[in-house]
Order: structure tokens, then C-alpha cells, then sequence
């Protein structure tokens, strides 16, 4: 997941790969079925879903191997995890007068509302997330990496109670780093005023640290409903997509055009289901080598981007794509139709530049990608922890003022900011990284033994048990035709 379910590295042996028949292809399947151009968008979906039975048979795991990974869905993880760490680490904009400690948003001044166009990036989070739970439940040979049914058992056993299974089966997967974080935080609320720091300040940045578990609930809910919308997309395609995006936009119609304020709540599952349902869409699409082309993406992102013009124009939504002092509501909480038009946009930005990325996570990236999906959750849990501290070692250990936002000074004290919350951030991701996962510090190692030749990293190394892997066995784990190939598992 996003963040919960980016996977942390745990060795895989390679399978050897199946003799090469006449009659067959490399991965069994009969020539005369595949044809010189692999599966073509009929604009039918057939009666047994998206998926032709040739289609099922290339994407599907050979029995008791390993399934390869989706770089593309771990590189998006990957840096939208980092992004959202910098758009929170630019925020701060705090004051100690030596009894009050005070907190503003150094985002709220003049244009750096745009900087939220760029820099707010949770849909990406949350289509990740149902690329990787889509990945892990869709029809195959067996279940996912950490037991959950594949879809056709979720079928026999009914949408609710697969769901379920998929939550119990990836909660202790959660709480473990869920629990460290809040227990921490539980002991310095207590410790920390013995030690001499104001128990004001220290009660002020408690009550904000904890916020981020939001992400959590959100995405546990649509993980339980994942079995019950792949279900949904088989037997009606595009229409469920369409279905989705629309669901929202009721909302805030009833919300601001007939005054129906209680409908609002709604939003917080129905908003962030729209990234998340295109996660699952992209999966058929890989595995049926059926992406849209990079000119109806990018029109599709202009589009996006157009509607977001019209709806600050004319709507009542602020600039920010981040609640702000001030704004009378928030564009974040609960998701409101700008919110929705944003991360359509962002996907299919993501999605028209994805064989640089993947290109770039197979090689160059490679590195970070993995450190990243390593410790991902750890990341997002202590980052803004890691901010505080070093406020804390600025404003009350040297009793020095931050500069002012936008000044010149704070421009040249990005780097030094940025660096020491880095710092803070990396000794935390020791010390928790652990409650993630116990092999996240054979990551590097086991990455490094998996590598291939010519610089590309074999992400079925990447695996850890119990995690949502971004699976992607058949066509998202071989070259796409005119498109980069998605480094496949050693």
C-alpha cells in the first residue's frame, strides 16, 4: 500500500525458467493464441471479465514460484512517500516566546498554494495501494504473498467475508509499527516535562503527530471493500471507473448546491476510492498490455487540470490543496471535487510518464526505490516526529528564531532544514524500522544479490511475507509493446 503495504526486501530464489516448445512461448503459452498483438482494448467486456483465458493464462504464477514485481507501482510508492515528507517539512512555521509555543504554515503565503498541485500527492499513495492490492487478490494459481484469497476463492466465500480475510491477514502487519509509534509518543508525553521541556509545547506537538493516522482507517476500509470492487470492475469495466469518479462529485453537488452539509463525511472513503480504483484499473490494463496511449493521458491530465481552473473559478473551494488557516473549508477534509479532479490528473500524469520512471527505478533509482519500500510506513509515521525535534533543538536548545517564511534566509536554510530532519528521520528509521519489518535491514544486501545485469534491480527481492506485493506475472513483468520494459524478478 501506499505506505502501508510497500514491501520490505526478503531474499527470493529464482525459478528456473520453462523449456522453450515449438508450438509455445517462453512462458507455455500456445503460439497460435497469442497472436502478433496481444490483447487489444474491444471496448466488450467478455462474460468472464476482462481477462480472456489466454490473458489468464499469461498472467497467471507458476505454481509455487515467486511472481514478479511492478517497478512502476513501487517507484510511485517510493516518491510520493518522499514527497509528502517535503511538503510537511516545508510547512513549519513556529514561534517560542519562552511559555507558548506557536504553529503556523509557511505554505499559506502568497503562491505557494501551487506548490500543493504538485507536492500533494496521497491519490498516488492511494492508487498505489490498489495496484498492490489488486496485484495480490487478482485470479491466479494460488493466493497472494501472505495468504489472502486470489479472487476466484473470494468469490466462493462471498465479498464480505474475503474482505475481511484480506484486513485480518494484513493487520498485524499495521498495529506492530502503529503500536511503537503511539507507545512512544505515550512515554515522552510523560517524560519529556520531567525533563525540563514545557509541557505546553510538548502537549501541542502530541496532539498533531498522531494525525497522520487517518491514512490508516482510510486505507483499512478500502482494503476490505478491494475484494467486492474487483468483483464490481469484472463485470462492468470502465463503468464502475466512471461509477466512482462520479460518487464524489454527488456528494459535493448536495453538499454546496443543496446545503446538505452531514452528506460531507462521506468523502473521506468515496474521495480517496477514486485513486484507489484506478490502481486496481491499471492492473487489467498491464496484464491485458492495454495501457492508454501517452496522448490521451496527457489529454486526460490537461482536461483534469482545466476543471480544476473552473472549479476554483467558480466554486467554493480554496486555492490550497491543503487545509489552511483562514480557508472556510478544506479541500483535504474531507475530499471535495477538486480533491477528486486532482488525483484523476495525477494518475494520468503518473501514468504518461512511466517509462521514464520505470526506466529510472531500474536503474538509477533503483537504490532508493528499495530503501524507500523498505521502510515506507516507518517513513510516514516519524517524519513529521523527526520535524519536531529538530524545531525543538532549534527554538528551544539554541533558543535561535526561524527565519521568515519566503525570505531569503529561509531559502538558504532549506538545505541545513532539510538535511537535519533527514538525519533525525534516518535514526528513527533504525530504531522503528524493526516493528515493520524484522528484515528491513537486509534490504540493500538482498537487493544487491538480486540485481541484474546492466544496472536493473530484480524486485521480486523486494518481497517480504504479508505484504501487498505489486505483483505483476505476464505482461507488466515484460517489455510492453512501445513501451519500457518492468524489470522483472532475478
Amino acid at each position: 500500500m501506499a505506505v502501508v503495504d510497500a514491501p520490505s526486501a526478503r531474499p527470493s530464489r529464482p525459478l528456473a525458467p520453462p523449456a522453450a516448445r515449438p508450438d509455445r512461448t517462453a512462458d507455455g503459452v500456445p503460439r497460435r493464441s497469442v497472436g502478433r498483438h496481444p490483447a487489444q482494448v474491444s471496448g466488450k467486456t467478455p462474460a468472464t471479465g476482462p481477462l480472456d483465458r489466454t490473458l489468464r493464462r499469461r498472467a497467471a504464477v507458476p505454481p509455487g514460484g515467486a511472481a514478479r514485481r511492478d517497478v512502476f507501482v513501487d517507484a510511485v510508492r517510493a516518491l510520493a512517500t518522499l514527497a509528502v515528507l517535503s511538503v510537511h517539512w516545508l510547512m513549519p512555521e513556529a514561534t517560542w516566546d519562552g511559555e507558548r509555543l506557536g504553529i503556523g504554515n509557511a505554505l499559506s503565503h502568497g503562491g505557494a498554494w501551487a506548490l500543493t498541485w504538485v507536492l500533494q500527492v496521497l491519490p498516488l499513495l492511494f492508487f498505489a495501494a490498489g495496484a498492490s492490492a489488486a496485484y495480490q487478490l487478482w485470479r491466479g494459481t494460488g493466493g497472494g504473498p501472505d495468504g489472502a484469497a486470489p479472487v476466484a476463492t473470494a468469490r466462493r466465500q462471498g465479498v464480505v467475508a474475503a474482505g475481511w480475510d484480506v484486513v485480518r491477514r494484513r493487520l498485524p502487519r499495521i498495529w506492530r509499527p502503529v503500536a511503537a509509534f503511539v507507545g512512544t509518543w505515550a512515554v515522552a508525553v510523560l517524560v519529556l516535562p520531567a525533563l525540563g521541556v514545557s509541557e505546553g509545547a510538548v502537549q501541542q506537538v502530541a496532539r498533531i503527530a498522531p494525525q497522520l493516522l487517518w491514512f490508516l482507517g482510510v486505507y483499512l476500509l478500502l482494503l476490505a471493500v478491494t475484494p467486492a470492487l474487483l468483483r464490481a470492475y469484472r463485470a462492468w469495466g470502465w463503468r464502475l471507473v466512471a461509477l466512482v469518479v462520479a460518487a464524489p462529485l454527488l456528494v459535493d453537488a448536495l453538499r454546496f448546491g443543496a446545503g446538505v452539509d452531514q452528506v460531507a463525511v462521506v468523502n473521506v472513503l468515496l474521495g480517496w476510492a477514486v485513486p484507489y480504483v484506478l490502481g486496481i484499473t491499471y492492473v487489467d490494463l498491464v496484464r491485458r498490455d492495454a495501457l492508454p496511449s501517452r496522448r490521451a493521458l496527457w489529454l486526460t491530465a490537461a482536461a483534469s487540470l482545466a476543471a480544476m481552473a473552473g472549479l476554483v473559478t467558480a466554486g467554493p473551494y480554496p486555492l490550497s490543496l491543503i487545509g489552511m488557516p483562514g480557508d472556510a473549508i478544506s479541500n483535504l477534509g474531507p475530499p471535495t471535487a477538486l480533491a477528486v479532479t486532482h488525483a484523476v490528473l495525477q494518475v494520468s500524469v503518473a501514468l504518461a510518464v512511466r517509462d521514464v520512471v520505470v526506466r529510472w527505478a531500474g536503474g538509477r533509482g533503483a537504490t532508493l526505490v528499495t530503501w524507500v519500500a523498505a521502510r515506507s510506513m516507518t517513513l510516514y509515521l516519524w517524519h513529521l516526529t523527526a520535524m519536531f525535534v529538530v524545531i525543538g533543538v532549534v527554538l528551544l536548545g539554541l533558543g535561535s528564531a526561524l527565519p521568515e517564511a519566503w525570505s531569503a534566509d529561509w531559502w538558504a536554510s532549506r538545505p541545513l532544514w532539510f538535511g537535519a530532519a533527514a538525519l533525525v528521520l534516518g535514526a528513527l528509521a533504525a530504531v522503528f524500522g524493526r516493528f515493520e519489518a524484522p528484515a528491513a535491514r537486509t534490504a540493500d544486501s538482498a537487493a544487491a544479490r538480486s540485481a541484474q545485469p546492466g544496472g536493473r534491480a530484480g524486485y521480486a527481492a523486494v518481497s517480504s511475507e504479508g505484504r501487498a506485493p505489486s505483483t505483476a506475472a505476464g505482461a507488466a513483468s515484460r517489455p510492453a509493446r512501445a513501451r519500457a520494459a518492468v524489470p522483472a524478478g532475478p
